[in-house]
């Protein structure tokens, strides 16, 4: 079984030092709720910002739980299988045919506890009990 990989505090630190510091506070707690959720998601980073999935499962599209997504001015938590899952207070945003993400531009109006719930029920997601059509 794999463990999670967190990434060295310096590498997070060269990825995230563009970003306005409230910027980095948001992506630091994500972190935080991803490893409370899937304390063995492999951890990996991108020049568009972090992917997390379980590697016991499956790569970063059938075993993806979310990504991390750096933008100027906000940050987005993404799901490859955001279509999928319960969003009952309408967070997700998106019109790919499965991809949906949240917008969050501050750490103080971000909705933590519903980012928690959409990142438990993406790692407990399994796109192959979706029927073929």
């Amino acid at each position: 079984m794999s463990q999670y990989r967190m990434r060295p505090t310096r590498e997070i630190e060269l990825c995230l030092q563009y970003l306005p510091a409230g910027l980095q506070d948001i992506v630091l707690e994500l972190r935080s709720l991803i490893v409370s959720v899937a304390p063995t998601a492999k951890e990996v980073v991108h020049r568009k910002g972090f992917t997390y999935y379980d590697e016991d499962r499956g790569g970063p599209v059938s075993a993806g739980i979310c990504q991390i997504r750096l933008q100027p001015d906000h940050i987005r938590l993404a799901f490859v299988h955001g279509a999928f899952l319960p969003d009952p207070r309408g967070l997700l945003e998106g019109d790919e045919k499965a991809m949906r993400y949240v917008k969050l531009y501050s750490y103080d109006q971000a909705p933590w506890d519903d980012l928690k719930a959409l990142i438990t029920a993406s790692a407990q997601f399994d796109p192959y009990s979706l029927k073929q059509s």
